[in-house]
């Protein structure tokens, strides 16, 4: 057990001193993460809820001590009255009457049908049901924020191998810029037109490290593993629509509060309850100052019927808003989440066959560019001309990558809205 325990606190140190090279292995480490952890507590708190309700069917059990002062002989139980005329006929006999009463005993009571503590047990047990079903969905956001930030870093990775790729093919036609300009065949401005492209691919690859290390940060906050580079995903399944699950819990959370709602109604019915109670008590008799030691015991069942409560009222009223006001939050983002379902299973629709024209589109501009190097080399184009097939070029590879890393995000999205497992759908 304590080897168990000490392997997952020191899990997300094992990963820092790895390569990480699978998305599975940081969805694993999101055991850890700190909202996960907030989720558990409040199933805790649901269970808990669950078994104070269930506490309120076990019998109460109290002992008691008391100390009794009157000013006029009080009696220390009650006696029949042909026991008590005995007694005042013979007055050696020790009447139970004293000033001062020492007492000390027990009582006992016990629910035996009180119909809301029944419906609390029921709402409590579907609080817990929500809690349960949120901490799904949340690891399930989480799967999905690590799979989109992983895309991001793909796509980040992608185009600065890309803008390396233009800045070396740059270097080249730089090289043979220099010759013409040398040879007096080009001007000055051509060199420094090349230059300039030169630097704002640097500026260009300094904004895209900016945003990686925003992606990288993403994932360290949820796994605490910083990634050197993406890790490879692979897609081995889709989504699958049907309920909303994502709304789920909010709805459990409707139903436990329409319990309540019902459990506070129940607080007006009759209710009854078992009650004892064991009294000792111990005097100096009023009558003759002997030492007096009794003993009364009571068993009994109460009916209890509210006929008004106006605060029970108020608090039925309460519950009924409480219902109210999430019964409408749900409404709302049932709306919401359908809208935005149907807007993102025809963007991932649209973003396939985007992808696919990307990918046609850069293999023909990849022939433009290689035809117009060989034409300005033999001068039958100007470098301004040139360098628009260098920036066609590479501003259709970043659509794609885009594309590519949208295509993630998008998928990732409706996983969540939906329920599936992104284990099923990535690897």
């Amino acid at each position: 057990m304590y080897k168990k325990t000490l392997i997952i606190l020191l899990f997300p140190v094992i990963l820092q001193a790895q390569e990480v090279d699978k998305v599975g292995v940081l969805f694993d480490s999101l055991k850890t993460n700190p909202q996960i952890k907030s989720d558990e507590i409040m199933m805790e708190r649901a269970l808990l809820g669950k078994s104070m309700a269930n506490s309120m069917l076990f019998p109460k059990l109290d002992i008691f001590g008391k100390y009794d002062y009157a000013n006029t002989p009080a009696g220390m139980l009650p006696i029949a009255p042909n026991d008590l005329l005995a007694m005042v006929k013979n007055p050696s006999v020790a009447q139970p009457f004293s000033q001062n009463i020492f007492r000390g005993g027990a009582a006992l009571s016990m629910p035996l049908f009180v119909k809301s503590i029944y419906t609390m047990a029921s709402k409590a047990k579907m609080m817990y049901q929500s809690a349960q079903i949120k901490r799904e969905i949340d690891l399930m956001k989480n799967e999905a924020v690590i799979v989109s930030s992983n895309a991001n870093l793909q796509y980040m990775q992608a185009l600065d191998k890309a803008l390396e790729k233009k800045r070396n093919s740059l270097q080249k036609v730089r090289e043979i810029v220099q010759i013409k300009v040398d040879n007096g065949r080009a001007p000055e401005s051509a060199l420094l037109k090349i230059n300039n492209g030169i630097n704002e691919i640097d500026i260009m690859r300094n904004d895209v490290a900016l945003n990686r290390e925003k992606a990288i940060a993403m994932i360290f906050s949820l796994t605490n593993v910083r990634l050197s580079s993406p890790v490879k995903m692979e897609q081995t399944g889709s989504y699958s629509n049907g309920q909303l699950k994502v709304l789920e819990p909010l709805q459990q959370k409707l139903e436990a509060t329409k319990l309540g709602v019902r459990a506070e109604k129940e607080k007006l019915y009759p209710a009854l309850v078992l009650h004892g109670n064991y009294n000792h008590s111990y005097a100096n008799a009023y009558n003759n100052g002997l030492t007096v030691n009794e003993d009364f015991a009571t068993v009994g069942v109460t009916l209890k019927i509210p006929i008004f409560e106006k605060d029970q009222y108020v608090k039925i009223k309460q519950s009924k808003l409480d219902m109210l006001d999430i019964q409408n939050e749900l409404d709302k983002m049932r709306v919401e989440f359908t809208s935005q379902a149907k807007q993102l299973e025809i963007s991932l629709t649209l973003l396939n066959t985007s992808i696919e024209l990307y990918k046609n589109s850069i293999k023909d501009k990849s022939k433009l560019l290689d035809v117009a190097k060989v034409a300005y080399g033999n001068d039958r184009m100007s470098i301004e001309d040139y360098m628009k097939y260098e920036d066609d070029l590479l501003f259709e590879e970043s659509k794609l990558f885009k594309a590519q890393a949208d295509k993630w995000q998008t998928l990732m999205k409706l996983a969540v809205i939906y329920g599936n497992k992104i284990e099923e759908i990535v690897k």
